[in-house]
């Protein structure tokens, strides 16, 4: 099952756990901002912010069904469906990008940069990246796991979940490396619970450009 097809068949039926950080994030951003949600899912995080006064809103996921479940949860929030690759918004058009769980359901290098430069280039100079995800676990369920699928899905940390989806798990020499072209304002690991109920280790960044 390729990814669009898994989050596409538990739309419905999944929720997601791993905690944003308002205070945080309400520190360098304020509610007049234009704030986008690039992997928005069913709009959960964007509901957080409208219920903190945030109106210009806008999210995006290549996921139809998990927009269409937030458009009927959320009718209030602008969602749309993006394509992989391209963010549908202009250069250096937003004042924060949200990026919450996504890095974890792209496994190649490549396409994480090529997101994480697209992030860049809608921000205007000074915008806010803010960034939740997966680290590395040390625990022998994760090891095993890690190694299992480090040949086949050619990184170390990502594997496939019994139902059929990809995710992975950074190292966090790898996330620095990846959000070097921000200025780090913020960098602290957390424990998440996951989406399957299970702990991790993840973390949360807020950076400038």
């Amino acid at each position: 099952m390729d990814q669009k097809a898994y989050w596409d068949s538990v739309s419905e039926k999944k929720e997601f756990t791993t905690p944003f950080q308002k205070e945080a994030f309400q520190n360098y951003v304020s509610e007049n901002a234009l704030i986008a949600d690039v992997g928005c899912g069913y709009g959960r995080t964007l509901n957080e912010l409208y219920s903190l006064g945030y109106r210009n809103l806008v999210g995006f996921d290549f996921s139809d069904a998990m927009i269409a479940r937030g458009k009927q949860q959320f009718p209030f929030l602008d969602l749309k469906v993006m394509n992989a690759g391209a963010i549908p918004l202009a250069d250096r058009s937003v004042d924060a990008v949200i990026l919450f769980a996504v890095l974890t359901c792209i496994v190649s290098d490549a396409d994480q940069k090529q997101l994480i430069d697209e992030i860049h280039r809608v921000l205007k100079p000074g915008g806010i990246l803010y960034v939740n995800g997966f680290l590395l676990n040390d625990d022998e369920r994760n090891l095993t796991r890690y190694e299992k699928y480090r040949d086949a899905l050619g990184v170390y940390g990502a594997f496939e979940l019994p139902e059929g989806a990809v995710v992975r798990h950074h190292s966090e020499a790898h996330i620095r490396e990846l959000l070097q072209g921000f200025e780090t304002k913020e960098f602290h690991p957390l424990i998440f619970t996951t989406m399957n109920g299970n702990r991790s280790n993840g973390f949360y960044f807020i950076g400038a450009k």
